[in-house]
């Protein structure tokens, strides 16, 4: 049976699956109660449409495929905490906990020192805008694993 950590290390590998891809490195996974995982996703945002993230689109699934309580016990599994749409996705929806492998506030940290501008939308993580959802994270062991993702991200960026 897959541990937390087993789920935060695929999320690892779906976020550089996306930058490999050509996108922001994000990778999420969704795990029912018993462990089981339900789906995962990674992000799709270069694809033209900036909404494609990982998040929303496990939180469609889970309103598509689940139930109202399967989506209360789901615990999704992420490399990044939400933004703001994805913290709301994840709200409405009724999903369970999520855990993050690093921090909104981080994420806009690491912008700043590799010398990009800040997205076009705040960084407010899950609390602001979800306040009901349990949130779990950063895990800091992880930590360097997802700031050199987005660090080769940004350089790539900054050469095109």
């Amino acid at each position: 049976m897959p541990t937390p950590n087993d789920h935060l290390l695929r999320c690892i590998v779906l976020a550089a699956e996306a930058l490999e891809a050509g996108d922001a490195p994000f990778g999420s996974v969704l795990v029912a109660a018993d462990g089981t995982v339900l789906q995962e996703a990674r992000n799709r945002a270069v694809t033209g449409d900036p909404t494609q993230h990982p998040e929303i689109e496990l939180a469609r699934w889970a309103a598509q495929n689940l139930n109202a309580e399967d989506r209360r016990t789901a615990t999704m599994y992420t490399s990044g905490e939400h933004c703001p749409m994805c913290a709301a996705a994840h709200g409405w929806v009724g999903l369970g906990p999520v855990v993050f492998i690093h921090s909104a506030q981080q994420l806009a940290q690491w912008t700043e020192e590799f010398g990009r501008p800040p997205g076009p939308v705040t960084q407010l993580g899950i609390a602001p805008v979800a306040p009901g959802v349990r949130a779990y994270g950063p895990v800091t062991e992880l930590l360097e694993d997802m700031r050199a993702l987005h660090e080769r991200h940004q350089k790539a960026r900054m050469r095109a």
